[in-house]
């Protein structure tokens, strides 16, 4: 989180192009978020299944929304550490990085160590995520034996309800973006990055389809390199409007089969975490799932759903990738015709 913010260069950058798009960026991904929410609170997935329920479920707690609000602040990191209190930690990784990002040439060095330590822990996920598929089939040998009918059908409908609202953020949200903010045909638009799309669904990895990003911005799309050199690396880091719509929809799921009870604070906690957590999503195969367990972990709830979400995983990812895609595309043309 910390590398992430500070991808988005100095402050002064930030008084045009940066603010620009970081404002278009964290907008678009509490949208999404929020509309992954509503498609979830819809179709209710996991609802009426007690499958997951068990002493390992911590029992819901009332609590208060401001107190809620204060206790995400940490009075001292390393106690947050010590205690596994993942939310306190995103607050402070994301303060310092805007205050790294203050500092300027100052804390450059400091910026460098925080980037190769990111470097260091994407290598150690890409090392677990290498024999992941060992230890999450044993996990779903063994669950399936106890999974009852009804509970596989609640995952089936997570799936369906995941992918149909990545469509429709796809088909509907975003050329809706273009339409009114950048005054462009939809169609033309998307005609145009389709390909970019295609190569995200087929990698799920959004890193892997910035070269294709950066090549159509400025042979297709027409976008000074000034304005796609800066938006679309920050974007393939920050702007996750997939991932964000499916945390959301795995915060419902979560709350449904633990016996959680879905309030208005809840929601806009999720909201807030499928923001923060997509803006800290690396954009590299798998990385979805680990933020699907700093999710949990955060929620206070059991990590025992974790398995069956990376089993379907490769089934959700692909329209994931395309809408992360998608998003930093139609957030660079708004910006560039914000600018002219």
């Amino acid at each position: 989180l910390t590398s992430g913010v500070c991808k988005m260069g100095d402050v002064k950058q930030l008084r045009t192009v940066g603010i620009r798009i970081v404002a278009y960026y964290l907008i678009g991904s509490a949208i999404a978020a929020a509309f992954g929410i509503t498609a979830a609170m819809i179709t209710q997935p996991g609802r009426g299944v007690t499958d997951l329920l068990g002493s390992e479920a911590a029992k819901p707690v009332a609590y208060n929304f401001l107190d809620n609000m204060v206790a995400w602040i940490p009075t001292n990191v390393f106690e947050s550490l010590t205690n596994a209190n993942t939310l306190q930690i995103i607050i402070f990784a994301l303060f310092a990085g805007v205050a790294l990002l203050a500092l300027g040439e100052k804390g450059e060095t400091l910026v460098k160590v925080v980037d190769q330590a990111a470097d260091v822990m994407l290598k150690r996920t890409d090392y677990v995520m290498m024999y992941s598929p060992i230890g999450i089939f044993a996990l779903i040998a063994k669950m399936v034996t106890t999974l009852s009918g009804k509970m596989l059908v609640q995952v089936a409908k997570f799936i369906l309800t995941d992918v149909t609202a990545c469509f429709l953020c796809i088909v509907i949200m975003l050329p809706l973006t273009v339409q009114l903010l950048a005054r462009e045909s939809a169609l033309r638009f998307f005609k145009n990055i389709m390909p970019a799309l295609i190569v995200a669904a087929s990698t799920t990895s959004s890193a892997a389809t910035l070269p294709l990003e950066l090549k159509l911005a400025k042979q297709e799309l027409g976008i000074p390199e000034n304005i796609y050199g800066f938006t679309l690396p920050l974007g393939n880091t920050c702007n996750m409007n997939g991932m964000a719509i499916g945390l959301g929809i795995i915060g419902v799921f979560a709350s449904n089969l633990y016996g959680y009870p879905i309030t208005v604070t809840s929601i806009v906690q999720f909201t807030f975490l499928g923001l923060v957590l997509s803006v800290g999503c690396a954009g590299v195969k798998g990385a979805g799932i680990v933020m699907s367990s700093v999710l949990l972990n955060t929620l206070g709830m059991p990590l025992t759903l974790v398995p069956i979400i990376a089993a379907v995983f490769p089934l959700i990812d692909p329209l994931h990738t395309a809408a992360n895609i998608g998003g930093d595309l139609v957030g660079t043309v708004v910006v560039a015709k914000s600018l002219d």
